[in-house]
């Protein structure tokens, strides 16, 4: 599947954009805000990994369980299923627009303050939340689990915040009492605007390089993503995909995916990092405040076990199981959603033009019942999409449904970029 989770994600909080929102922060001294349950100075949680996002199960207002992504990228938390905070009777001070980047409004959302939010030893007091008016952002489609919201700033600004990709474990730590073990690799960062900033050295194909300002991002699932424009020596490969890298509050946002030949950050030196590159000239003007090129986002920090001081403004970092495995997209040119009250139906939603899935006579619409043997019922968004990413070369046999017509398609996954 297309990384679109990953740049969706990224775009939203693009657009919702600095300084649109105005919640006060707490910080570790405050009573409102995230607390360590019992005065204990650190807790331990499992996260769900779909497609390098981290998912975390919590309470809403002592009731409600909810899912939320993690996000060093938001400021503010957001629901984005108002259904929920309607059947909680959270009360909204205030109606607010949200705008694309054309300038128009797309959508409403609402302030809810006094908000309750509870993880697994952790509770947050008189939180801000910032509901969306409808689920525009499909979230849960795109990943194929039930996700709804986002978290971000209120936690990392209240804890050192431990992520463990391999074990799929978040700890939360007492600022006051967490000591770094000496065998940690330091990445300097700055706090700006609520959201972490380090300068990464990168390489494009042709050679050109940068010292970029890169925002590292946990809300997003590609690995790096680059703005032209925002720097001479930042170009579109020649070998590359043109395809929709995502939606945002404006509509779908198309762009190119290709490869950056090296991407150095801290002592960690990439080879062959997949890229992002939007095409709209449009996203430009929402780099241009905090003068940075780009973002790293889960499927490079999830090389790592990463660890996030805001309070001493450093990351540690240490190499997880996954650091030496190379960068792989999509070979099929298919983009799935996960439809239907349980998410168990599959819909190509998408295909990318020439691919093998296109050559083969796939289109969009199509619903898959069967891939290489396996009963759609029986697996699950993030197992396609692992198919789909496996080894070029691999032959994919699928069923589809088509107007009622079961229909055999086979093709084998290609390397295009």
């Amino acid at each position: 599947m297309r990384k679109i989770l990953k740049r969706l994600l990224f775009i939203i909080f693009l657009f919702i954009g600095p300084g649109s929102l105005c919640f006060s922060q707490t910080t570790t001294r405050q009573v409102f805000g995230f607390n360590i349950d019992n005065g204990k100075k650190k807790t331990e949680f499992k996260f769900e990994n779909y497609n390098n996002l981290i998912i975390v199960s919590m309470l809403l207002n002592d009731v409600l369980p909810v899912k939320f992504i993690l996000d060093t990228g938001v400021r503010t938390a957001i629901l984005t299923e108002r259904s929920l905070s309607d059947f909680l009777s959270i009360n909204y001070d205030r109606k607010i627009p949200l705008v694309g980047t054309d300038g128009s409004k797309v959508i409403d959302a609402y302030v809810a303050n006094n908000v309750t939010l509870q993880l697994p030893g952790a509770t947050s007091k008189g939180q801000g939340m910032l509901v969306l008016a409808e689920d525009y952002l499909q979230l849960k489609n795109y990943l194929g689990v039930e996700v709804h919201g986002i978290l971000g700033y209120e936690l990392f600004s209240r804890f050192v915040v431990k992520i463990n990709y391999d074990k799929t474990t978040i700890t939360l730590y007492d600022p006051g009492q967490y000591k770094p073990k000496r065998n940690l690799k330091i990445l300097p960062i700055s706090i700006e605007d609520s959201k972490p900033f380090f300068s990464g050295d990168v390489m494009m194909l042709n050679g050109k390089s940068l010292t970029a300002k890169l925002m590292m991002d946990t809300g997003a699932s590609h690995s790096i993503l680059l703005q032209t424009g925002m720097h001479e020596s930042i170009g579109i490969p020649e070998k590359r995909i043109f395809t929709t890298l995502g939606r945002g509050l404006g509509g779908n946002i198309e762009g190119y995916i290709g490869r950056v030949k090296k991407v150095h950050i801290s002592e960690y030196q990439f080879q062959q990092v997949i890229g992002s590159f939007p095409a709209s000239e449009m996203l430009v003007n929402l780099y241009k405040p905090n003068n940075r090129q780009g973002t790293i986002g889960g499927g490079l920090l999830s090389k790592f076990v990463v660890t996030v001081d805001y309070f001493n403004e450093r990351v540690y970092l240490k190499k997880g199981k996954g650091f030496k495995k190379g960068f792989e997209y999509n070979m099929s040119g298919i983009e799935v959603k996960a439809i239907g009250t349980n998410l168990d139906t599959f819909i190509i939603n998408e295909l990318t033009a020439d691919s093998p899935a296109e050559k083969a006579g796939l289109m969009p619409g199509d619903i898959i019942l069967n891939i290489n043997g396996h009963s759609s019922s029986n697996v699950k968004l993030n197992d396609i999409n692992a198919f789909f990413r496996s080894k070029a070369g691999r032959k994919i046999n699928l069923v589809v449904l088509r107007e009622g017509l079961k229909i055999k398609k086979s093709f084998r996954l290609e390397k295009v970029i």
